[in-house]
This record gives structure tokens, C-alpha cells and sequence, in this order.
């Protein structure tokens, strides 16, 4: 019978498929801490209280990147390059959503608007994220090889996600509501047509690398569409509400150290 876990079971029982997977969510990680890195070198000067914030949500990213380069490594794996089709980051970007990295790149200030994309942008993404490493704790919480890892990442995830309900709260509540609201749905509505991309594009590597029947891999990909047809219609709606978070000030302090491999 098929199912998430166990999809994600083959996944890591394979090393070539395993290889892949690591390195996809590796170099997005890392992505992600260079582009968080970037803007809280850049942030204008009326928001520079979030420089702290913003620096530990990238060096989270930059930790979560090396942690799936240390699975790898345990495995005694090296990183492969990312099918363009599987790069979640860079297709968001190519939507116009989030803040481009010819933007990042130079050396100006950001705008109050560049912040509240940028906070939006994170609430979908980390949205996702979060909801993903939810599932892969309650399958793999306690695998020995991976257990400590999805469980630190999860706990991250969810801290990421309760800074942007916070902030962009704090935002609307500065007169930003309406802007915030609008960047959300737009965000929101790219991200569920490129995650669904995404989920095509590794799901038919993975049945190259597993070796899947035809019929195994059409019902995947129904279940896609079928995910799809579904946020579409409803879910996308959760994806921009905002609440206050039970944890304030998730990002406050350090990073939590890495796992030891």
C-alpha cells in the first residue's frame, strides 16, 4: 500500500535516491541563509531592530544545510548537483515572488514594502516547511539515523513560521495590513503551482532512481494533482491567516547547535 512514510522509507533505504533527496533540501537550506543573511545586511534603517531576528532565521538555514550534508557524509555520500525542475527557491523566484537575488546582491537598502515580501514570502515557505517536517517527525522522529536531525530541523521550522506570525502582525498593526494581506494571497497561490512543479519533477527522478513501475508512478502523480486541486480550492486560504503565536520571540538568542554525526 502506498503512502507517505512509506515513500520516504524507500527514499532512505536507497542510497542514490537518499543522495538526491539530502542534497535537494541542502542547497535550498543554504539558499535560504544566504538570502536571510542578505537582508539583514540590507534591512532600511526603521527596521533594523529585526537585523537579530532575521540573522538567526539564516543561520538556521545555513545549520539545516549542513546537517543534510553530514547525512550524506555519514552515508559516505557527496552532494549532486539539483535537477533545475526540483529547485523550489529558484522557481519562486522566476514567479516574481519573494525579494530577487539581483536585489540581494547589491548593496542598497531595502524598503519597508522589501520587508513585508520578504516576512510574507517566509510565512508561505516556512508554512510549508514546517508542515513537512511535522510529517517526517511523526514517520522518522525516531530512526536512528535521521531522527535527531528531522527533529531539530521540525523545531526550527515551527519557530521560523511563529517569528513571521509575529512580525507581520506588528506590521499590520503599523498600518501595513493591507499590503501584507495582498504579498500573502500572491505568494500563497505561486507557491502551492511550484510546490506542486516541485513534487512532479522529484517524484519522477525518484522513480528513475527506484526504478517504479509505470503505474506506481501514474498514481503519484494523481496524488499530486489531486493535492493540488485541493489547496487550490481551499487550503491556500490557511496559508494566509495570521495569529498570534503561543511562543514569542521564537528567534531570539543563538541557534540551537547542530547534531553531531
Amino acid at each position: 500500500m502506498l503512502s507517505a512514510r512509506s515513500l520516504f522509507q524507500e527514499i532512505l533505504d536507497n542510497d542514490r535516491s537518499f543522495q538526491l533527496f539530502c542534497s535537494i533540501a541542502a542547497s535550498g537550506e543554504t539558499q535560504g541563509g544566504w538570502e536571510n543573511g542578505r537582508i539583514a545586511a540590507l534591512l532600511p534603517e526603521t527596521m533594523r531592530d529585526l537585523a537579530p531576528k532575521v540573522t538567526r532565521h539564516g543561520a538556521d538555514e545555513d545549520k539545516h544545510g549542513r546537517i543534510f550534508n553530514a547525512l550524506l557524509k555519514k552515508r559516505g555520500l557527496e552532494p549532486v548537483g539539483v535537477p533545475d525542475d526540483t529547485d523550489y527557491t529558484m522557481l519562486l523566484e522566476r514567479r516574481g515572488i519573494g525579494l530577487a537575488h539581483d536585489k540581494l546582491r547589491r548593496d542598497e537598502p531595502l524598503t519597508e514594502d522589501d520587508v513585508v515580501v520578504y516576512l510574507a514570502h517566509s510565512r508561505i515557505t516556512e508554512q510549508r516547511a514546517s508542515d513537512q517536517m511535522v510529517m517526517l517527525v511523526k514517520y522518522f522522529g525516531d530512526h536512528p539515523e535521521v531522527g535527531n536531525a528531522v527533529r531539530m530541523i521540525s523545531a526550527d521550522e515551527d519557530n521560523h513560521l511563529a517569528y513571521c506570525h509575529e512580525e507581520l502582525l506588528r506590521l499590520a498593526r503599523a498600518g501595513h495590513g493591507r499590503r501584507i494581506q495582498r504579498a500573502l494571497r500572491e505568494c500563497a497561490l505561486a507557491e502551492i503551482q511550484v510546490y506542486r512543479e516541485v513534487s512532479l519533477a522529484v517524484m519522477a527522478n525518484m522513480a528513475r532512481l527506484l526504478g517504479w513501475s509505470a503505474a506506481k508512478s501514474a498514481v503519484l502523480t494523481a496524488g499530486v494533482h489531486a493535492m493540488y486541486a485541493y489547496e487550490r480550492a481551499f487550503a491556500w486560504r490557511r496559508m494566509v491567516t495570521l495569529s498570534m503565536p503561543e511562543r514569542r520571540d521564537a528567534l531570539s538568542g543563538p541557534p540551537a547547535p547542530a547534531p553531531a554525526y
